[in-house]
Order: C-alpha cells, then sequence, then structure tokens
C-alpha cells in the first residue's frame, strides 16, 4: 500500500535517474568551454535550475540513489554564471541526496542573498524543520515524478495533493519533474491549487512530437491560465538536435506566448549524466554531459525576441517565484 511517506521518499530517492530515452551521444560530445553570451543579459538575471554535489565525506550520497555525479561546486557555479552574467540562483535538491538538504542549504549560505533554493522533504520533515529551511533561503519542494510515477497518475495526484497540504500555509511553490501525461493527470488539481506550481524543463514535452502532442496543451492551458509557471530549460532533455536544438524552439515559442509572465528560465548544470546506462551501476562516477551553457542561453533571443519579455523570464518572474 502507498503511503505519503512511501510515495514521497520514492520520488526523491528514484529523481530523473533513468530518463525514459537514452540521452544521445552527441551531447558529450558538445565543446565544454562556455560560449560568449551574444545579446544583452538584464541585471539581477537569474538561473533558476542547478544544482550542487559536494564533498561526500561532508555530505553522503544516499545509499539508494540509482547514479554518482562528478563533484561540482560552489565556485565552479560561481565562473559559469560570471560568464552568463547571471546574478541570482535557484539551487534544486539532486535525488542522489535524497531528503536530506543539508547540501543544499550549505550551497546557499555560500552563495548568500543571491540564492534560493528546492528541497526535498517526506512526512518526517518537521515544521520547525521547514521553518528552518525557509530561514536558509528554501522557497519551495519538488516533487519528482518523473520515473517513479509515470504510470501511476493516482499515485501522483496523492503526492500532489499532499505536497499542497505541506506548504499551502507557506510562501512557498511545488516543483514538479514529470512528462506530459502526468501533468494532464494533474490538470484540474493544479488549477484549483492554493500554491504556485512550476513545472522543470518544458513540462517534459519531446520536441520532436511538435506542440500538438498528447499534453501540451494541458501544459499550456495551466500557464495561459497564470496557474502554473514553465522551466524552457534543459533543452537537451526534450531533443537531440544538438547543439542548438532548433525542434524545441516551437515548445518554447509556444509556452512564452502563452504566458510570458509564468516561464522561467534555467541552464540545468551541472549536467549530471543520470540516465540508466546497463553496464554502469549506481556506485560508478557517471561523468557529466558536456553542454555549452552560453550557446544554449543566446537561444533566448531567438525564442524571445522582445527584451521586456527576456527580462521578464530572466528576472521579474523568478523573483516573484522564489522572493528575490
Amino acid at each position: 500500500m502507498l503511503t505519503r511517506r512511501s510515495i514521497l521518499i520514492g520520488a526523491a530517492v528514484t529523481g530523473a535517474a533513468t530518463l525514459t530515452r537514452s540521452l544521445s551521444s552527441s551531447f558529450t560530445e558538445n565543446s565544454p568551454h562556455i560560449s560568449p553570451v551574444n545579446f544583452r543579459v538584464p541585471a539581477g538575471a537569474c538561473d533558476c535550475h542547478t544544482h550542487i554535489f559536494g564533498d561526500t565525506g561532508r555530505f553522503p550520497f544516499s545509499p539508494s540513489r540509482t547514479y554518482t555525479p562528478e563533484p561540482a561546486t560552489v565556485e565552479e557555479m560561481r565562473d559559469l554564471h560570471r560568464a552568463l552574467h547571471t546574478e541570482r540562483v535557484v539551487i534544486v535538491q539532486p535525488s542522489v541526496y535524497g531528503t536530506e538538504n543539508a547540501c543544499l542549504l550549505d550551497a546557499i549560505r555560500q552563495v548568500g542573498p543571491g540564492a534560493r533554493g528546492v528541497a526535498v522533504i517526506d512526512d518526517r520533515t518537521s515544521e520547525a524543520a521547514l521553518d528552518e529551511m525557509y530561514r536558509g533561503g528554501i522557497r519551495g519542494i519538488r516533487l519528482n515524478l518523473q520515473t517513479a510515477f509515470q504510470a501511476d497518475p493516482a499515485a501522483a495526484r496523492q503526492l500532489f495533493q499532499a505536497a499542497v497540504e505541506r506548504v499551502k500555509t507557506r510562501k512557498w511553490h511545488i516543483q514538479i519533474y514529470a512528462r506530459l501525461a502526468l501533468i494532464q493527470a494533474l490538470k484540474d488539481l493544479v488549477m484549483a491549487a492554493p500554491v504556485p506550481i512550476v513545472f522543470d524543463h518544458f513540462g517534459g514535452a519531446q520536441a520532436s512530437l511538435g506542440i500538438g502532442q498528447p499534453g501540451f496543451d494541458a501544459l499550456r492551458y495551466v500557464v495561459q491560465k497564470g496557474k502554473a509557471y514553465v522551466k524552457v530549460s534543459a533543452p537537451y532533455r526534450s531533443s537531440t538536435q544538438a547543439p542548438d536544438y532548433p525542434d524545441a524552439a516551437p515548445l518554447a515559442k509556444a509556452l512564452i506566448a502563452a504566458n510570458p509572465r509564468r516561464v522561467l528560465w534555467g541552464t540545468d548544470w551541472p549536467h549530471p549524466d543520470s540516465a540508466s546506462v546497463a553496464s554502469r551501476k549506481a556506485t560508478d562516477l557517471a561523468p557529466r554531459l558536456r553542454v555549452d551553457d552560453g550557446r544554449i542561453l543566446n537561444l533566448l533571443p531567438l525564442w524571445v525576441p522582445e527584451a521586456a519579455k527576456r527580462r521578464a523570464i530572466l528576472v521579474e518572474n523568478p523573483a516573484k517565484v522564489y522572493g528575490f
């Protein structure tokens, strides 16, 4: 029998580790350097999706993890953001830590006032712990439905409702990593939710299927109605057409046209390779995907020619969601 505790822990641990498609080998062939940004990034711009993988002596990984990432430090992240001309960051709890958010909170502390975080919790997480997380910069909780619940909409709905109950009295949001089929199944709950909802990575849409793919209308609808935000982030998770992912452009443009005040942008740095690899054990080191974040940021003006809308996506919307 599924309980609130089991489904919360299940979502936290499985994470993004087993993508339902294999990431194209072309990703690891991308140049590791960061291309210069070719447009004016507005002051206060925010990268709304990053991860930190710290010293395993201080911050051990969950024994139930499904991959082992390379280290990714705060200083490396600072170097990235200096190159991208972004001044704020949202650090998201990765699945390899389960519900132990110590590394996340330490990273926010290191970065300072320009950082916020999204935690993973379960029903053992006390209200006092949530209060402490808020003081440490946490502004939301993450539900990872990408693998554990993709075939079980009823369980996903139960998890969503439990999450709403935990944060409905707080100035927090719920961040969801799921494919479109589950977004379709959650549509009525999202419309009724008393807290902001944020969908990761194009809502799990697959670029090759275009804007007519099942479930995309549901995502576009909740965005249009102002009931959810969506991150136009990590196009390599939606498209295999590296390095510029032209088939992701129609998805991005459709979501931005629906409501530019409900769109966020992020890198997904450091791009951990969380896919299942038959020859790789969970404890084997999984190398990062080699992604050119500057080149991907340079796609934004192609998707959003208007500077005012880019400012909304990069500055104003994150400020509202994360409380900068």
